[in-house]
C-alpha cells in the first residue's frame, strides 16, 4: 500500500550543456584578458606595426604599387593604433586587431593574385 500512495520515482532532468556560439565564447575570452591589456597592447603595436604592416606594404610595392590598397593598409594599422591609444578595453582591442589582420591578409592575397611587377613599382 505504501508504494501506491508514495511513488518512489525520482524526477531528475539534466539540462543539456550549452556552450553558446563561437562569437559569445570569443567575447567571453576577451573579457577575461582585461588583466593582460598592456601586454596585448604592446604585442599588437609591435606585431602589427613591425611585421604585418611591413609585409602588406612590401606586397603592395612589389605587385605594382596600386593606389587602391594604400588606404586600406593604412586604415588597418590606424584602427589598431587608435583603439589602443584611446585605452579601450580588451573586448574591443582584440577583435579590432583580428579584423585588421584579416584586412591585411586580404590585401596580400589580392596583390599576390596580380603577380609581381617590379617594373611598375617605381613608375
Amino acid at each position: 500500500m505504501q508504494t501506491t500512495i508514495r511513488q518512489s520515482i525520482s524526477h531528475s532532468y539534466d539540462r543539456p550543456v550549452s556552450h553558446g556560439n563561437l562569437w559569445n565564447r570569443f567575447m567571453g575570452w576577451t573579457n577575461k584578458q582585461e588583466e593582460n591589456r598592456f601586454g596585448w597592447s604592446a604585442a599588437i603595436l609591435m606585431g602589427h606595426g613591425c611585421v604585418f604592416t611591413v609585409i602588406t606594404v612590401m606586397a603592395i610595392l612589389f605587385t605594382g604599387n596600386h593606389f587602391i590598397f594604400w588606404p586600406f593598409a593604412i586604415g588597418a594599422m590606424a584602427a589598431c593604433l587608435v583603439v589602443i591609444l584611446s585605452a579601450m578595453p580588451t573586448r574591443i582591442i582584440i577583435p579590432v586587431f583580428f579584423l585588421s589582420l584579416l584586412v591585411d591578409l586580404v590585401i596580400i592575397i589580392i596583390c599576390l593574385t596580380y603577380g609581381f611587377d617590379l617594373g611598375a613599382t617605381y613608375v
